[in-house]
């Protein structure tokens, strides 16, 4: 029997960087039937050069509209049995898209199959990217197996799957992946596992990456509230106490002013808490780095709780204000391009 012809669909705003290394990987596939298409969400850098000069089709969005418009635009013109989307500051190890091919072939209930980045980033230029590329990491190796969560930078998903579910919403800039993975779990079983993997960039710079968590944190609001339970897992319950347990122990820092020596254990215990909800994260980076490296890990990760919270409660204050937040999930999918 022949193999089913995969897209693989690109996305891509100002990944030049990354870009090149993204297609190079995906010229080593293993599997035999591929069609690859790199969706430009109007780049300012030379993103779509990089992919014409490798002989990769490129396709523009008609403005800068985020990753949900991208990837539906490129599932729109591929003509795969199999679509697989991976983002392009990834690049897959050179068996991933047949490992997802063969596994949606083995369980027709399973809707989308999703794949773990390593440990180590796809550039290592900062300390922010280590970081992030490890805390991302374990929070996806820890929820390996069945989830209600997409994880959209490398996944594969039948064409006919995609079509039923419907598009990813185009009016999410964050968070259409969690929308999207609520959605196709309703009928389908959706999987993570790292036995599709491959490298993957990271932001070089913490600001930019605390202001990403900060709006996916605030983004999240309306669509945990409709829903009235977190995500299948990634962002557990006791990582959201975690957080909780960071802005406490930041708020209650003048204890030993106010109770004398003895109030230095509130916060001491919230620390301590907080520590507890993620211990094994912790447990993990400094099995595999330097201690120094592992200090600077607990302290960024201290300040990426702070920033989670900060924008849950952000969220929770808009949600309250704005029937048109509460309204963002409920925009309705348009119709595929093609079916």
């Amino acid at each position: 029997m022949e193999a089913p012809l995969v897209t693989v669909i690109v996305p891509t705003y100002n990944h030049e960087r990354f870009l090149p290394m993204c297609l190079a990987a995906l010229r080593e596939q293993t599997h035999p039937r591929l069609e690859v298409v790199v969706v430009d969400d109007c780049s300012t850098d030379g993103s779509a050069g990089v992919a014409e000069a490798m002989g990769v089709p490129v396709i523009k969005t008609p403005g800068n509209s985020g990753p949900a418009v991208a990837r539906n635009m490129g599932a729109a013109w591929g003509s795969g049995e199999i679509l697989f989307f991976v983002d392009s500051d990834v690049a897959l190890a050179p068996d991933a898209v047949a490992t997802g091919v063969a596994m949606l072939a083995a369980d027709p209930e399973l809707g989308a199959v999703c794949g773990i980045e390593d440990p180590d980033p796809l550039i290592r230029s900062t300390r922010t990217e280590d970081y992030r590329a490890h805390q991302h990491h374990y929070w996806s190796v820890a929820a390996e197996g069945d989830v209600s969560f997409l994880w959209s930078a490398m996944f594969a998903i039948r064409a006919d799957v995609f079509r039923e579910t419907g598009p990813f919403n185009p009016a999410l800039r964050y968070t259409e992946e969690v929308d999207y993975g609520q959605r196709l779990s309703r009928r389908y079983r959706v999987r993570i596992t790292s036995a599709i993997h491959g490298l993957m960039g990271h932001d070089r710079e913490l600001p930019t990456l605390l202001r990403k968590l900060f709006h996916r944190g605030r983004l999240r609001v309306p669509l945990y509230a409709r829903k009235r339970e977190f995500a299948q897992g990634y962002e557990t319950a006791s990582r959201a106490w975690g957080s909780l347990a960071a802005l406490l122990t930041v708020a209650t820092l003048p204890a030993p002013f106010l109770l004398g020596p003895l109030g230095a254990l509130v916060p001491a215990l919230l620390l301590a808490a907080w520590v507890a909800g993620d211990f094994g994260m912790f447990r993990f980076v400094f099995s595999r780095k330097c201690p120094l490296f592992g200090a600077y890990f607990v302290v960024v990760h201290f300040v990426v709780s702070l920033v989670i919270i900060g924008g849950v409660a952000a969220g929770a204050v808009q949600w309250l204000a704005s029937p048109r937040f509460r309204d963002l999930y409920e925009v309705p999918a348009p119709e595929p391009l093609r079916s």
